[in-house]
C-alpha cells in the first residue's frame, strides 16, 4: 500500500511550516544554500537517484523558487514543480551526511536482494516509529515495485538515497501513513535526501481564525455562486474545518493498530487542504502509543513532572513513577487549543447568543476538561455532541443561505 512503486513513488513526509518558516533566512548566497547542483552531479555518477531527478537535473521542470526554513542543515525549501508549488526537504546538508548502509560496504555484488532490502528497512521503521513490524508488511507496503525487481534486486544508488530517507523519522512517519489516512499530507517524490511534499495552507496563530481563511476561499469553489457573505462563507469553512479535525481525531485514535497521540497541537502544526481537509503537517512530537508509552514512564515527585507538551500522565508517588497512560486525549488538547478560540462569544459577534452557538460552547468547555486518555463513555458522549452540533450549524447557515436567495430573509 505505502511504497507503492520502487524507486519511482519510494523516494517520495510532509514539512513543518511555523511562522519562522515564512519568514526568509539569512544565508551567505543562494549557491552556497541550494546545493542541489552537487546532488545532480553525484545523480549524474550513478551515486543517488530517485525519481525527481530527472526534472530536477535534467529537464529542469523542477525549480528552485525561495528558502522557507534554513539551520543547522536543515532545509526546507519552495519549488515549482511542472506549475505546482512543493516543498522540498532535507534534515540535514549533504547526501554523504547520513549514515551509510552496511550493506553496501560488504556485499559483493552490485546488487541487493529483495530480503535484505526488507530486513533493513523492518529494522529502521521499527526503531523510527517505535512499532513491531513485520518483516512480511514491508514489500506489502512497498507495493509491486519491490516485488518486481524481486530477481535482480536494487541498485546502490538506490539503496543508498532510501537508507538517507529513512534516516529522516518524519519521512519514514508519513511514507507508512500517507495511503492510510487523509489527514497526512502526500509524498510527491524525491532525489536523494531531498523529499518533496504538497505545498498546503498551514495554520498561523496570530490570525484571527487560526487559519488562513481569506486564502481557503479563494481556493474553495463551494457556494461560489450562492451570493452569501464572506462571513457566511468564512463561517462555514470554520465549521468544516471543525468537522474534519474530529474527523483526524478518530483516525488518529482508532483506524491504526496503536493509538497515534499528538503532543504539540497548536495551529501551525496542520494545514488545510483545498477541500478543508484538516492535515498534520509537523510530526516531530507525534507518537504512536507503544513509544509514548516508553516517553510518559519517567521518574517524578509530582504530577508536573509527568507533563510531556501535550500529552500528560499521572505521578505515582509510591513509586515515584509516571504513569505509562495518557490522561488527556487528543481531542481534549484540540478543543482547549483551537475549538475555544474559534467557538468563544468575542469571536462569534452577534452569533454568540444563538441557541445552537451556546450548546456549541458549553460542549466545547466540557470537551476541554473531560479527561479523554482512557476514552471514557463520557469522553465520546463529549464528542459525538460535538459533531452533532457543528454538522447541524453547517446545515443551519446553508439553509439560511438558500432563503436568503429566494428573498425569504
Amino acid at each position: 500500500m505505502v511504497f507503492p512503486l520502487l524507486p519511482a513513488a519510494l523516494f517520495t513526509v510532509v514539512t513543518r511550516f511555523t511562522r519562522e518558516d515564512i519568514q526568509e533566512p539569512r544565508f551567505k548566497s543562494k549557491e552556497m544554500l541550494f546545493r542541489f547542483p552537487h546532488s545532480c552531479d553525484q545523480y549524474r555518477r550513478g551515486v543517488l537517484t530517485g525519481d525527481l531527478c530527472e526534472d530536477l537535473c535534467v529537464s529542469r521542470r523542477l525549480q528552485y523558487k525561495r528558502c522557507l526554513y534554513y539551520e543547522n542543515g536543515k532545509k526546507v525549501l519552495q519549488a515549482d514543480w511542472k506549475g505546482v508549488p512543493v516543498v522540498l526537504k532535507s534534515k540535514l546538508e549533504n547526501f554523504s551526511s547520513y549514515e551509510s548502509l552496511g550493506l553496501l560496504e560488504y556485499q559483493d555484488t552490485l546488487e541487493l536482494s529483495a530480503m535484505d532490502v526488507v530486513l533493513y528497512a523492518t529494522l529502521e521503521m521499527k526503531s523510527s516509529l517505535g512499532l513491531e513490524v513485520r518483516n512480511t508488511t514491508v514489500p506489502r507496503l512497498w507495493g509491486r515495485g519491490l516485488r518486481r525487481r524481486h530477481q535482480g534486486g536494487l541498485s546502490r544508488a538506490e539503496l543508498a538515497s532510501l537508507w538517507s530517507l529513512l534516516q529522516q523519522e518524519e519521512y519514514t512517519f508519513f511514507r507508512v501513513l500517507q495511503d492510510l489516512s487523509q489527514h497526512v499530507a502526500k509524498v510527491l517524490g524525491s532525489c536523494g535526501h531531498f523529499y518533496a511534499v504538497e505545498y498546503l495552507v498551514a495554520g498561523q496563530a496570530w490570525s484571527q481564525h487560526l487559519f488562513a481563511l481569506e486564502e481557503l476561499l479563494g481556493l474553495s469553489t463551494r457556494d461560489k455562486e450562492t451570493g452569501r457573505s464572506q462571513g457566511g462563507l468564512v463561517r462555514d469553512i470554520v465549521l468544516q474545518i471543525a468537522l474534519s479535525f474530529l474527523d483526524m481525531v478518530q483516525c488518529f485514535d482508532g483506524d491504526f493498530a496503536h493509538r497515534l497521540h499528538l503532543c504539540d497541537i497548536k495551529p501551525e502544526n496542520f494545514a488545510v487542504r483545498k477541500d478543508l481537509t484538516v492535515v498534520a503537517i509537523d510530526v516531530d512530537m507525534a507518537f504512536f502509543e507503544p513509544k509514548m508509552r516508553a516517553i510518559l514512564e519517567q521518574n517524578c515527585t509530582t504530577d508536573e513532572d509527568c507533563n510531556f507538551f501535550d500529552c500528560v500522565s499521572r505521578c505515582d508517588v509510591k513509586r515515584n513513577k509516571c504513569g505509562w497512560k495518557r490522561v488527556n486525549s487528543n481531542l481534549q488538547v484540540i478543543c482547549d487549543k483551537i475549538f475555544r478560540h474559534w467557538f468563544s462569544p468575542t469571536l462569534l459577534g452577534t452569533r454568540a447568543g444563538h441557541p445552537l452557538e451556546v450548546e456549541l460552547q458549553r460542549a466545547v468547555q466540557e470537551c476541554a476538561e473531560v479527561a479523554g486518555g482512557e476514552r471514557t463513555d463520557r469522553g465520546r458522549v463529549v464528542q459525538d455532541r460535538l459533531l452533532h452540533l457543528l454538522t447541524q450549524l453547517l446545515q443551519d447557515g446553508g439553509g439560511r443561505s438558500r432563503r436568503a436567495e429566494q428573498g425569504g430573509g
